[in-house]
């Protein structure tokens, strides 16, 4: 009995060590764009061209009252220069803030890559809009698209959640 009860435990606390996992976490398609996302809730997506005539992919869902959301854009004119494409991300999220109406930023972290990839760049920000919602957005590129991942709330957020949310974006390929 003694040598069982080590292995029972284990089991006991694996099956319930990871309740973000089991809630329901599931990889979808972003519409047509060849990336996919890890997401709580069912989403589906809106089509349309941005003035440079990049596609762009947008999709929201809520869960717990939280909404997820993501931004996925096809970029028209890709560039094999990561840094000016970092640039380019920096940008389109200084667009973005004005949409959302976002009246505070805690300031752009950057140096993020997405899955230890060094030929992506990702930049986290946490922001607040004129509703009062918080934010917490973080924005990927390989300089071919541009993926925006946010979550905002009125209430605290799931922290753990959230994060796996924000990191689960994967470009054509991963």
């Amino acid at each position: 009995m003694k040598k069982r009860t080590p292995f029972f435990l284990l089991a006991v606390l694996l099956a319930n060590s990871s309740p973000v996992f089991s809630q329901g976490l599931k990889k979808i398609p972003v519409s047509r764009s060849g990336c996919s996302l890890y997401t709580y809730c069912d989403m589906t997506f809106d089509e349309s061209q941005s003035p440079d005539s990049s596609t762009v992919y947008a999709g929201e869902c809520i869960k717990e009252n939280v909404t997820y959301g993501i931004i996925c854009v096809k970029l028209m004119n890709p560039s094999a220069d990561i840094n000016a494409a970092e640039e380019l991300l920096t940008a389109y999220l200084d667009f973005l803030k004005g949409r959302f109406n976002i009246i505070k930023g805690a300031g752009y972290g950057k140096g993020h890559r997405l899955n230890k990839n060094e030929n992506t760049r990702g930049i986290l920000d946490y922001w607040e809009d004129n509703e009062k919602n918080n934010w917490k957005v973080k924005a990927w590129t390989d300089g071919k698209f541009i993926g925006v991942m946010y979550a905002f709330s009125k209430k605290e957020w799931p922290e753990q959640k959230v994060n796996i949310f924000l990191d689960g974006f994967r470009l054509p390929g991963n």
